[in-house]
């Protein structure tokens, strides 16, 4: 059985695979309709990226916020419908502003066009998809935020020597992958797979708080770790 994380990378997705003890693999996809030939039958999918376009700022966002402290700035705002409809970055800022009374960052509008493939991909996603944020993934495992930042040779340490402890082994990786990936992507990849494998045993922590997963009825979506 197959837990999944994705990440983004500049050229598509990176893909690490685990099976909850010590086997891992790492591919790269250049669309995640591919996923199902790179991993069969995987049991559930983490994925960095958001998976609903709400109209307003999402509750699961500010809980992420709250609860990362120091490491608050890696959670972007989801941009909202209306700046979908525009293919730059001012006009994008513009509508969302006079959408929500606020403006989207420059790195939320880079993942746009991410965003849409995952809407577009998880109607036909092959099993459960969840979505994940590494960083509290990794706030989760350490016990709190992470010490330093991710793109930092300490903040990689840190997240690699906890990775390894829960039994991943990134050093023998698909080469596509190995030159796909900047070092956080393959971080954050198994970060998310560990989340997956949480969902699946019943122990992921979802934000906001609540019984139920899927509760959408607000048009926000939880996200877990």
């Amino acid at each position: 059985m197959k837990f999944v994380g994705i990440d983004g990378c500049p050229t598509g997705w990176i893909v690490v695979a685990w099976d909850g003890a010590a086997n891992t693999s790492a591919h790269y996809l250049d669309a995640l309709d591919g996923l199902e030939a790179v991993v069969p039958h995987a049991a559930v999918v983490a994925i960095d990226m958001p998976t609903v376009i709400p109209e307003t700022a999402r509750e699961a966002e500010r809980a992420l916020r709250r609860f990362l402290g120091p490491r608050r700035s890696s959670v972007f705002a989801t941009p909202p419908p209306a700046a979908f409809a525009h293919e730059d970055y001012a006009a994008a800022n513009q509508a969302a502003r006079d959408a929500t009374g606020r403006g989207i960052s420059r790195q939320s509008w880079a993942l746009m066009p991410k965003i849409s493939e995952v809407l577009a991909w998880l109607p036909i996603a092959p099993c459960t998809v969840i979505e994940a944020h590494p960083e509290t993934s990794f706030a989760v495992m350490l016990g709190g935020p992470a010490a330093s930042g991710k793109k930092t040779w300490a903040g990689m340490r840190e997240r690699l020597d906890i990775l390894e402890a829960a039994g991943f082994d990134l050093t023998e990786l698909d080469a596509e992958a190995g030159r796909a990936a900047a070092t956080d992507d393959m971080l954050d990849a198994a970060a998310a797979a560990w989340t997956a494998w949480r969902f699946h045993s019943g122990e992921a922590r979802r934000f906001p708080a609540a019984t139920a997963f899927g509760d959408t009825a607000s048009g926000d979506a939880a996200i877990w770790a």
